[in-house]
């Protein structure tokens, strides 16, 4: 069924921006894209027509960059809704101000141009990191009013530029966003079903436990969300009212141990997983690698996160009810790896 109502995906190369609008397109919305070039169409076109769409007449592209004003107010015209995905994800620069700066000031451009074009609500993705790494408590659960410390000890330049960003973004709609509304969406590490090759944080950690180069596994655990209701969520945010001034943590239930992680591949994988360890690494190697080495410095931070994270909010406020649980997301990632050839 044809929806009239217009809706902006920023980052349309991105695997969450893909995943938003092949579930647009199928709800029936009219859909513009953000991309960094108009080169990178048919990269998305094919994308698209992965996740099973074979009609494109209600997407159209618009060559746009976080880190200039060209062609935002075009972007964002006519559009009921805005879905800021596209943030600086990887960068060659090491200096911090790099992938912060533009994360920042990327979300200020698109909510001005949303708040002068009358957008009605603009859904921000941020991120688990911008609210769950300074709860140590294990005995507290962490929620959406938890907020992460952007001074935190390990925490990486992109996990800083998120909680940054979104505060930039609240401020902004508090201060100056006049009518305009504002929902965030706050994913833990993101799996399941690639709809192509691009890389996924998700595809990172794969690759490394398959190649073997962890001898031991650290014994951190990591909260798990499927890609497919990370989209699922956003969409719910974008039209529930209740929603409006609201952030939402995206997260399957329970936890899963990176130990546990690569039983889980060995076990339903052998062919392809015979180089992952299922050695545990002392927590006191850990401790001792993260003096000298800026990975295991993230990854003593990740052993001392809270793992018990809620997923209540987003369950009751917008009647979200995951698909997938944490295994079958991890699983759905190693199958789509294997179908799209990036495991030999």
């Amino acid at each position: 069924m044809k929806n009239l109502e217009m809706v902006l995906v920023t980052g349309g190369t991105g695997a969450v921006g893909a995943n938003c609008i092949l579930q647009l397109l199928q709800k029936g919305y009219q859909v513009k894209t953000t991309i960094r070039s108009l080169n990178k169409k048919d990269e998305v076109i094919t994308l698209l027509k992965n996740g099973g769409i074979t009609s494109f007449g209600e997407l159209s592209f618009v060559e746009a960059d976080l880190n200039k004003d060209d062609n935002w107010a075009q972007a964002i015209q006519d559009c009921t809704y805005v879905l800021h995905i596209a943030s600086p994800t990887h960068t060659e620069s090491t200096d911090e101000e790099a992938i912060i700066r533009p994360a920042v000031d990327g979300v200020l451009r698109v909510l001005k141009a949303a708040r002068d074009a009358s957008v009605k609500r603009v859904v921000l993705t941020s991120s688990f990191g911008a609210l769950g790494f300074s709860n140590k408590d294990r005995n507290r659960e962490t929620t959406e009013a938890d907020w992460t410390d952007p001074n935190e000890k390990g925490l990486s330049a992109y996990e800083k530029s998120k909680v940054l960003a979104e505060r930039a973004a609240w401020d902004f709609i508090k201060k100056e966003g006049n009518d305009l509304e504002l929902a965030v969406i706050n994913p833990v590490a993101i799996f399941g079903p690639a709809l192509g090759p691009g890389k996924s944080p998700s595809f990172n950690l794969i690759t490394l436990l398959l190649s073997g180069s962890w001898k031991a596994i650290p014994n951190f655990s990591l909260n798990v969300v499927d890609i497919r209701d990370v989209a699922d969520l956003h969409i719910r945010a974008m039209t529930i009212p209740e929603a409006n001034g609201q952030r939402f943590i995206a997260s399957a239930d329970g936890e899963m141990p990176m130990p546990g992680i690569a039983t889980l591949l060995k076990n339903k994988f052998p062919a392809v997983s015979q180089k992952v360890s299922t050695q545990k690494m002392p927590d006191w190697i850990l401790k001792v690698a993260a003096l000298f080495n800026p990975q295991a410095k993230q990854a003593l931070l990740f052993l001392k996160i809270n793992r018990r994270v809620s997923n209540t909010k987003a369950k009751k406020v917008l009647g979200w009810t995951p698909i997938a649980n944490k295994e079958e997301a991890i699983t759905a990632s190693m199958e789509s790896m294997i179908k799209l050839g990036i495991i030999k």
